[in-house]
């Protein structure tokens, strides 16, 4: 199976990539990961993509296809993949979709994540973290029973990050409407897009992934 996850920043995906990889065998593609990769390895597209982002500039939609290029084809994604964080706009998923026809490894499913804004600016904003054992909670739907104090270690001074502010997040949401929402209705012309719920507790969202997962 080969698919592209869709969602905003906070709609889940990343969660529920984990789950199809461990459920189904198949690896996630994050360009993110893929270019730190390729440049930590020394690689031709590496040392052409360190040079530009040391230069302070984006890396090329062309040099992240060849490296996506290249990581298909290992052996580990004769099964299938998922693609998340690539294509985030109408041009790159027009020059993937060329790339995967050559590859003769099309996409099958392109499964979106609907979650309503205002809830994904909770689940964001709302996230605090310890640093002393990693337990994870959020101020809106699962607070410490003491403020700013760890229930599992006692730890006092729970981490905010810095970009979890809401005017910083609504921008990134702002970004994904303008530039990357276009991809649903791309994906549904080409018959692929099949839409979820991502709100609800994580084992029912799973369900649902499950669900259109094996229909596909």
């Amino acid at each position: 199976m080969r698919i592209v996850l869709l969602g905003a920043p906070g709609s889940g995906k990343g969660t529920q990539a984990k789950f199809i990889m461990d459920q189904f065998g198949i690896p996630q593609i994050s360009t993110g990961d893929l270019l730190r990769n390729a440049v930590a390895a020394g690689t031709e597209l590496g040392k052409k993509a360190k040079a530009i982002m040391e230069a302070g500039e984006l890396v090329s939609d062309e040099l992240v296809l060849g490296i996506i290029r290249d990581r298909l084809a290992e052996p580990d994604t004769n099964k299938g993949f998922i693609l998340d964080g690539f294509p985030r706009n109408i041009a790159q998923a027009k020059a993937l979709d060329t790339m995967l026809e050559e590859e003769n490894k099309p996409l099958q499913a392109a499964i979106h994540f609907q979650v309503d804004f205002e809830l994904i600016v909770k689940r964001i904003t709302g996230r605090r973290s310890c640093s002393k054992c990693g337990a994870i909670y959020n101020t809106f739907f699962s607070a410490p029973k003491q403020d700013d104090v760890c229930d599992s270690c006692g730890h006092e001074g729970l981490t905010h990050r810095a970009d979890d502010i809401e005017d910083t997040v609504r921008n990134r949401l702002n970004v994904y409407e303008e530039q990357t929402s276009p991809l649903i209705e791309l994906y549904d012309g080409k018959g692929i897009l099949k839409t979820l719920s991502g709100e609800g507790q994580i084992n029912e969202i799973t369900d649902r992934v499950t669900q259109i997962i094996e229909s596909i």
